[in-house]
């Protein structure tokens, strides 16, 4: 099995200007390339997992996002860090239209996202690290048995951060052993 480095996305890779689906409005947040160096060189897989209610909203598409995902896949690409996988929930069970406004198991606090990567990748969650921005993120974390959790507490940061290691930067941010961390 291998360990992975889940990264939530807005606001952790893109600063969170509201459901961004457009390269020209995704900022990306310092430090993100250099912390995904480090993970890969130390050969841990790269998933980014993300709520992406926009879609469910009727602001964007499936295709928008898709076509900002492969944008950003090649910004990373430029700078020889490979995505190995973006899951995505596009769901919202109050403020979904339609087919999107349901209650699922993707949509995080859920751990879908996560155990659906594990499954697809081979991935020991124990020994996996989890960066987030929102209670939501470290909740499905831990529900899924990611070892090591980093909430990232920028000023947008949201909830609370218990049971995760409370960083400032990305650059605090050190590759270390979930069973030693």
């Amino acid at each position: 099995m291998q360990k992975a480095l889940f990264l939530d996305r807005d606001g952790v890779i893109n600063l969170d200007h509201g459901y961004v689906y457009r390269p020209q409005d995704f900022e990306f947040v310092e430090g993100i390339f250099a912390l995904c160096q480090r993970f890969q060189h130390a050969g841990y897989r790269l998933v980014v997992v993300t709520n992406q209610s926009g879609i469910a909203r009727g602001l964007y598409t499936e295709e928008d996002f898709a076509l900002l995902t492969e944008w950003m896949k090649a910004e990373f690409a430029a700078k020889g860090i490979s995505i190995d996988a973006v899951y995505f929930c596009p769901h919202h069970a109050e403020k979904g239209l339609g087919v999107y406004k349901r209650q699922c198991d993707c949509r995080k606090p859920a751990p879908g996202m996560l155990l659906d990567a594990a499954k697809a990748l081979d991935i020991d969650l124990s020994a996996s690290v989890m960066v987030g921005d929102k209670a939501s993120d470290m909740q499905a974390a831990t529900k899924a048995g990611v070892g090591l959790r980093y909430f990232y507490a920028h000023p947008g940061a949201e909830g609370s951060w218990q049971g995760a290691i409370r960083v400032m930067h990305l650059d605090e941010i050190a590759v270390t052993s979930p069973d030693l961390g």
